[in-house]
């Protein structure tokens, strides 16, 4: 086997001879192998040279994409995204992903992720039509960490790795879905052990830099699995032993130009000796809090993209060339697009990106809706690519032919787009204690009745326990340890009054502007409008207020007007609910409030809350706000004179409106409280043990629908609120800054969470704070500095 270069400055001309990007373009097109300093010339280029780069990248990639028999195709692969465990040997300074010992102990999390919870996992990205298994983890942490010996001894594993070829089988033959294996260094008897499991396997090798690796305080010092050539080894391994294999350079952690030249140029050296290289992700740098690198700066945005485009040339036409799209905003995918990608990566409709927590993955139809407007067809991949899956005999073991059979169209090799159907629907139908139960719902919320979900609903002492512990590690393996708030402002439209406010909670157009403005000013993100306009003001009020707002502070996100406000504004401007919903849009109303219901149950209705929207219509508006674009909360008020299976009912609706048109963002379950409520479900049972259940069973019920549980701190204050975020909670909601402006006129004025404190409730969890957008998005770097 040829061994890896160590040598690879060697072919690096004078510093100062001039290499033309137009005359390194030409040659690579005529099938020359660049030198080192050639891909310098192109990772560098700026100007009229990068636009000639961008352009040949992009015309290089369409050629390979018509070459492999599917012109204007960019593919992606729906994957969940499963953290074996987050203990590591190594010690990288950007990475916010491990956990020591000690930190799992204080989080109840196990040393690894137990074969029932990745089941549970990963039957319900099936449900979602998920067709790849990320298994990703920590190198080797048995041999930094005792505990991590530990439980691998007591399970009966020899190793982390023997562990990963167990769970990879285990989750082909119960589920169906094909693992793709990124379990970081591997020997060369490792790599052929986990052939068997999985028809693909990665690893990023990050950089050549051995400066990056051998200085302290660098990116890579004392992370044993950094070094550059043991990383080139194993990919070499990998080539040997006919592995489809996924490998990449990170851009921004400190290497230089020549670097990444370095980078790339051994890629392809490996790629031309093995051809085993199915894909190169660019990925760029993404500083994370609570890390040694986490007031490093961003990869400049026009670097990385000539990087990305330097990497198309270098790998040539017929490579696959991968940036993770949640690392970069939609506004730039054009930018990287037209460098020559040609692959989105993996997306997952359940899990989070568990190694870029603050950044979420796009809605696979916001992916495709965006690729399509640069002229592209979003397609479906399996985990290995098309190429390998038509040579079978070559590329994958037998052991893997039916598994990726069952899920390939025979013709593309792409992914079957008919449903797939799982093998094991997991858990024991006869399961009927509390914890069996949940334990089902974890693994398909489908698969219990109402009567069963009632039980969970019900639960006391050491059963609620163990619901409140299943639902919250649903939480942590879907959509990740982080909590989440937005710095927001409320402003309650029923207190407009055009001719100008009389008392402190009203307000009129020219405050509506200077709201905004104040808003925008002290950091916050979205302005929340809601509320009935008084009878005496003009429909188009509603409308006014958003465009005041709007015009006083262009970039705040709007969150205006529940279903009985939009329902009142239509009726009483003549309109249809769709002519209202597209006079909110063109007046600046960027998402909608699901609020304005306590339950969705006429008889509630009637007798709580008469002067609400009738159940019908609330229906209907909400739907038509998704239908029209507008994202949405939903809410259940409990602790009324609601029964347990009203509650039920009213999740069920829920869940068909989302599974309808995908508008909610987040579930928010709300106690009421005063003379109506704060009535308990189970006699007895405290006010606190209420919540949790509650908390847990919408975690389960809406798993996989509605991602978030957000936790309304303002009903439960601080300290019950910490308690609900370890049963499935997830979200803080908002900050409800009171303003400088007219506080009064906002509802709930007076109650006001700091992000400071908000981060100290995160660190008691042993869980990070994300501050995040009303669609749960990742703020501008200037608006987190204006909150500061």
């Amino acid at each position: 086997m040829p061994t890896p270069r160590t040598d690879l400055r060697s072919d690096v001309g004078p510093e100062t001879a001039p290499v033309l990007v137009a005359h390194v373009i030409d040659r690579a097109r005529a099938g020359a192998r660049l030198s080192v300093n050639e891909v310098l010339a192109l990772v560098t280029a700026d100007g009229a040279d990068r636009d000639l780069l961008f352009a040949a990248a992009s015309a290089l990639r369409d050629e390979g994409l018509a070459l492999a028999g599917r012109p204007g195709v960019i593919t992606y692969s729906r994957k969940v995204f499963v953290p074996l465990t987050t203990l590591c040997r190594d010690r990288c300074h950007y990475c916010i992903f491990v956990d020591t010992p000690g930190q799992l102990l204080k989080k109840n999390k196990p040393a690894y992720m137990s074969p029932e919870q990745v089941l549970q996992v990963v039957r319900q990205g099936a449900a979602l039509g998920c067709k790849e298994v990320l298994l990703t983890l920590g190198d080797r942490p048995e041999d930094r960490w005792p505990e991590a010996r530990a439980w691998l001894d007591q399970h009966g594993y020899a190793s982390t790795l023997d562990y990963v070829a167990a769970i990879a089988r285990l989750v082909t033959a119960e589920t169906g879905l094909l693992a793709h294996l990124n379990p970081g260094v591997m020997h060369a008897h490792e790599l052929e052990q986990l052939r068997p499991v999985a028809p693909s396997m990665g690893m990023m090798l990050e950089t050549t830099s051995r400066a990056l690796f051998e200085t302290p305080g660098q990116p890579h010092f004392g992370s044993p699995d950094k070094d550059p050539a043991l990383r080139l080894r194993v990919i070499e391994d990998a080539g040997a032993a006919r592995i489809p294999f996924t490998t990449g350079i990170l851009v921004g952690i400190g290497e230089t130009p020549l670097d990444r030249a370095e980078s790339l140029n051994a890629l392809r050296d490996a790629e031309e000796r093995h051809g085993h290289i199915q894909e190169v992700i660019v990925q760029n740098f993404r500083a994370k809090p609570r890390t040694a690198m986490q007031d490093a700066p961003d990869a400049d945005l026009l670097e990385y993209a000539t990087v990305v485009a330097a990497a198309r040339i270098v790998m040539g036409a017929r490579m696959r060339i991968q940036v993770p799209p949640n690392l970069s905003d939609p506004t730039e995918f054009a930018l990287l697009v037209g460098a020559g990608i040609d692959d989105w990566g993996g997306v997952s409709p359940l899990t989070a990106d568990h190694v870029n927590p603050e950044r979420p993955w796009p809605h696979v139809d916001d992916l495709a809706a965006a690729t399509a407007s640069l002229g592209y067809e979003l397609r479906e991949r399996l985990t290995a690519h098309p190429e390998y899956l038509a040579d079978p005999g070559t590329w994958l073991d037998p052991a893997m032919h039916a598994p990726v059979a069952a899920l390939s169209d025979p013709v593309t090799h792409l992914a079957r787009t008919a449903p797939h159907v799982q093998r094991n629907a997991g858990g024991d139908a006869r399961a009927s204690t509390v914890r069996g139960l949940a334990e089902r719902a974890a693994a398909d919320p489908l698969a219990l009745d109402d009567a069963e979900w009632l039980r969970l609903l019900e639960a006391t002492g050491t059963a609620l326990d163990d619901l409140a512990h299943i639902a919250d590690d649903v939480r942590r393996y879907t959509v990740g340890e982080a909590i989440t708030i937005a710095v927001n402002r409320n402003l309650t439209s029923t207190g407009f009054r055009a001719a100008g406010a009389q008392t402190p909670d009203q307000f009129d157009l020219a405050d509506a502007a200077a709201i905004a403005a104040d808003a925008w000013d002290l950091g916050a993100t979205e302005l929340c409008i809601q509320g009935l306009i008084a009878r005496q003001e003009a429909p188009e009020a509603y409308l006014d207020i958003v465009r005041a707002a709007r015009a006083a502070a262009s970039d705040i996100h709007l969150h205006a007007y529940r279903p009985q406000d939009v329902h009142d504004l239509a009726t009483r401007s003549g309109l249809t609910l769709d002519e209202a919903f597209a006079a909110m849009r063109d007046a600046g109303v960027d998402t909608v409030p699901g609020t304005g219901v306590k339950v969705l149950s006429e008889r509630i209705r009637g007798l709580i809350a008469p002067g609400d929207l009738e159940i019908d219509r609330w229906i209907e508006t909400i739907t038509a706000a998704h239908r029209a674009g507008f994202r949405s909360t939903s809410v259940l008020f409990y602790g009324h004179v609601e029964t347990a299976a009203e509650r039920i009912a009213h999740l069920g609706t829920l869940r068909r409106i989302q599974s309808e048109t995908r508008g909610f963002t987040e579930f928010v379950p709300i106690p009421l409280p005063g003379s109506a409520g704060g009535i308990g479900l189970v006699e007895g049972r405290s006010s606190l043990d209420e919540h949790r259940a509650m908390a847990a069973v919408s975690r389960l019920f809406f798993s996989g629908s509605i991602p978030h549980i957000q936790i309304p701190w303002t009903r439960h204050g601080l300290e019950t609120s910490a308690v609900l975020l370890q049963a499935g909670g997830d979200d803080l909601g908002g900050t409800l800054l009171d303003g400088r402006v007219r506080p009064e006129a906002g509802i709930e004025s007076g109650n006001e969470l700091a992000l400071p404190d908000a981060a100290r409730i995160a660190r008691r969890l042993f869980r990070p704070l994300r501050q995040r957008t009303t669609v749960y998005g990742e703020p501008s770097d200037e608006r987190k500095a204006a909150m500061r």
